[in-house]
């Protein structure tokens, strides 16, 4: 019997495989007669639909598709199914993927910098009065260079630049970009974790820059910029580029929060998370404690409750890296609150309100999070000039909440 039935099977796959061997060439003569006719607005190739005419009813049930598991979406081919949906426009797509080009360049930088002799400090100082790194210098280069040659772009504005600078006419385009090429640099020579943080603003037709053959601009153009370089709440996208045991570029454009993983097979940045949601509340905090004598009693006492066991019978964890994107990645998975706060030292604190602050405020609260400077929305919070230092209090709502009642 079980003879019989697997000769029967077998001839019963056979025939099958007959059948769709004719199918498959009567498909492909139907491709030569008519190779590669589009058919009119349908995007599809006539020869290519064509399909097996096979006995289903005798042939067994179909398994349910499953996807592939080497299918993966590419950051590239993400920013075009945003722009087919009409979230981003073709200009918006072509300067973050000149972004991302950048944030390569500057990962393979930092991977290579003890060996190429990028290391240590340059020389200079910048207009924050910081000694600046080689990596600095060369990361603003290569961010500037990637920006400048994408044609969409019509001012950019460094951490590591005394003034904005406006992109040659005849290769500009519209958006304002504001970035630091690399945060956290100091802990380069170390191999801690970087990265680069980065803001894009609509343009301002009321100021457009005419800039000759000079491109740093001057007194009055300087204050235009200033009115251009909104406040963060018109952002109309930001993200971060983490260097560190993987190359990390987190991006929203508004529509909440996606994370993209360097592959390096592939030499592409691959979707890896979608939608992230920061925890509500946290039993994590990063704080520089080293200025807590620096302090006032406000933010003292709210350290201290940080320290008390509490309800849980556990106190909160210190989590502490040194670098603004390093710590906010950590506190966006985990929740919690990163904080560097105004002291005796620093009157409002040491982060940059364009570079750093404002784009991190927009990703956290696309993520369900919460930024601010103890006292108001970090995003409502109206520049008044280029290199602005604001307090910085981000992360989970709960936590973020809880020190801002503690300085009211």
């Amino acid at each position: 019997m079980a003879a019989a039935a697997a000769t029967t099977t077998s001839s019963h796959l056979l025939l099958l495989s007959r059948q769709q061997a004719a199918a498959s060439l009567q498909c492909g003569l139907s491709f030569l007669r008519h190779p590669r006719r589009q058919q009119p607005g349908s995007g599809r190739l006539a020869g290519l639909r064509c399909m097996a005419a096979v006995d289903t009813a005798s042939a067994p049930a179909a398994t349910a598709s499953k996807k592939s598991s080497y299918e993966i979406t590419t950051l590239t081919t993400w920013l075009l199914k945003q722009e087919q949906a009409g979230a981003i426009d073709g200009e918006m797509t072509i300067v973050l993927s000149s972004i991302s080009t950048a944030c390569k360049q500057i990962a393979s930088l930092v991977q290579r910098a003890p060996i190429s002799n990028l290391t240590g400090v340059q020389g200079a100082v910048n207009v924050q009065g910081e000694d600046q790194k080689k990596l600095d210098v060369v990361s603003n280069e290569v961010f500037s260079n990637c920006l400048k040659s994408s044609g969409r772009t019509g001012v950019i504005a460094s951490e590591e630049e005394d003034v904005p600078v406006a992109v040659e006419e005849s290769y500009s385009g519209n958006y304002i970009v504001v970035f630091d090429p690399l945060d956290g640099s100091s802990n380069i020579d170390a191999a801690v974790s970087t990265g680069s943080i980065f803001g894009i603003y609509s343009p301002n037709d009321e100021c457009l820059a005419d800039i000759g053959d000079d491109q740093n601009l001057d007194q009055v153009e300087q204050r235009c910029i200033v009115s251009v370089c909104q406040p963060g709440s018109n952002l109309l996208a930001a993200g971060y580029c983490m260097y560190s045991s993987s190359v990390i570029f987190v991006l929203t454009i508004g529509t909440g929060v996606y994370v993209f993983t360097l592959d390096p097979m592939y030499g592409e940045f691959v979707l890896t998370q979608e939608k992230v949601q920061i925890p509500k509340a946290g039993k994590i905090y990063a704080f520089n404690e080293g200025n807590y004598a620096l302090w006032d009693d406000k933010l003292k006492s709210y350290m201290d409750s940080l320290k008390e066991p509490g309800p849980s019978g556990k106190p909160y964890s210190a989590r502490y890296i040194g670098s603004l994107v390093g710590d906010f990645h950590r506190t966006l998975l985990y929740g919690g609150i990163y904080g560097y706060p105004r002291d005796k030292k620093s009157k409002n604190g040491k982060l940059r309100l364009l570079y750093e602050c404002a784009p991190m405020s927009f990703i956290v609260e696309q993520a369900g999070g919460k930024g601010s400077d103890g006292h108001q929305r970090i995003l409502d919070i109206m520049p008044t000039e280029i290199h602005q230092r604001v307090p910085l209090y981000i992360g989970s709502v709960e936590e973020v909440e809880k020190v801002e009642k503690f300085l009211a």
